[in-house]
């Protein structure tokens, strides 16, 4: 019999996180998996129909075993949000003191709140196993640009519960390289530090045009260029108004196909708006995951943006591997180590966080390729993605974390200072 593994995830199935499938793998190779999550709220702040502080509070899913701890809903507002993060935390310190689970590891899957990690630690500390964190979101410079926390007393505070953090793990995974830099600048050592990037479900894969019917996406000769996920201010999408702007100015026929939900979504449809340049989006409620990969296949190409700031110059955003796993044509309006995959994937055209012109020229000359030279690119990010994001490796890099030997077996990575 493998290990138990005790997942702590503040978001988890029905919410769409990769964190889904990573547990669905660890069944089927033979491991018991227990998560440890809210009630679902992500990304719209309320709790997901169904769900509430009384009802399926433990669940099953795919064989996997869900407790689900109380948390206030996240909200549209700053002050919803914090106490979103802190109410997990709370009912996460009385679950570690009065739970009977007996596990053999815990893995974090850090995607923001970092505070969701504290749970974890604090039951591996008191059970005296190994704890591993997977680190997707860098803290505290995630809070102080994306929340626009300036205050040196808070981010001092929130810098002092990250160090508490990484000194109780004893392994921590990251899913850029450059993240390995800067933990290693607050003082964790190289050898606990693992580069282990994101890889794309199954369900992600190239499509025939043909074989999918997406009556959401007009098929009229316009360039549709697809931009899938959270819609917050992260993403940087507020310049997509000013693009539209000026393709329109150019005549360029070309449609943001908008698919998700998020805390910009109304100020983006309301600047759309004022700007004119409504005939050039369609905006598309969220979808399952599993769909993607059909609207993918019925666009010409697909969008990855970031807004500009140092963090998201050294992040791999998910869709990276979800869109390059579907062989789709990719332009980035983002800085770093995005820009860096594509380029040398030679699948798709790059321009700098918040670069307008840019981004403009990007599209303009996606336009003017031949369908030749667009299949190119869909190939090579395809060829791109088994090379260097293939699931089954990566999952049998971790086994050999899980058991021990790691760095014997060749798991580790090499990482220069």
């Amino acid at each position: 019999m493998k290990k138990h593994i005790l997942v702590i995830a503040q978001y988890f199935y029905p919410e769409q996180f990769r964190i889904n499938d990573i547990c669905t793998e660890w069944i089927k190779r033979g491991y018991k998996v227990t998560v440890i999550t809210g009630i679902p709220n992500y990304p719209r702040g309320k709790y997901y129909k169904g769900y509430g502080l009384f009802k399926k509070m433990k669940e099953t899913y795919n064989g996997i075993r869900i407790i689900r701890i109380p948390l206030i809903p996240r909200g549209k507002n700053a002050i919803m949000m914090v106490l979103n993060y802190i109410s997990f935390v709370v009912s996460g310190f009385f679950w570690s003191l009065l739970t009977n689970i007996k596990a053999d590891l815990v893995f974090i899957y850090e995607v923001s709140p970092m505070t969701q990690a504290l749970p974890g630690v604090w039951y591996s500390g008191r059970k005296k196993i190994p704890c591993y964190l997977y680190v997707t979101d860098l803290w505290p410079e995630n809070v102080e640009i994306v929340a626009g926390i300036k205050n040196k007393i808070v981010l001092n505070a929130i810098g002092a519960m990250v160090d508490y953090i990484y000194k109780r793990c004893d392994k921590i995974f990251t899913s850029s390289r450059s993240f390995i830099k800067a933990i290693n600048e607050r003082g964790v050592e190289l050898d606990k530090l693992e580069f282990w990037p994101q890889y794309a479900e199954d369900y992600y894969r190239p499509l025939e045009k043909e074989a999918v019917k997406v009556p959401h996406i007009l098929q009229d000769g316009t360039f549709n260029i697809i931009f899938a996920g959270n819609i917050g201010m992260a993403q940087g999408l507020e310049i997509l108004p000013d693009v539209a702007k000026l393709l329109m100015e150019k005549k360029v026929r070309v449609r943001f196909n908008i698919v998700g939900d998020g805390r910009y979504k109304s100020a983006l449809i309301s600047k759309v708006s004022d700007y004119g340049v409504t005939e050039l989006f369609n905006f598309i409620d969220s979808q399952p995951a599993s769909k993607i990969s059909e609207y993918m296949a019925v666009c010409d190409a697909t969008l990855i943006s970031l807004a500009k700031s140092k963090v998201f110059s050294i992040t791999i955003p998910a869709k990276t591997q979800s869109c390059m796993a579907c062989g789709i044509p990719i332009i980035v309006s983002a800085d770093g180590e995005v820009q860096e995959i594509i380029t040398e994937a030679n699948a798709g055209l790059c321009s700098d966080a918040g670069d307008i012109k840019g981004l403009v020229q990007s599209i303009q000359t996606l336009v003017s390729l031949s369908r030749e030279s667009l299949s190119e690119m869909a190939e090579n990010s395809r060829d791109y993605y088994e090379a260097n994001f293939d699931k089954k490796k990566l999952l049998d890099r971790m086994d050999r974390w899980f058991d021990n030997t790691g760095e014997k077996n060749g798991a580790k990575e090499h990482v220069q200072k």
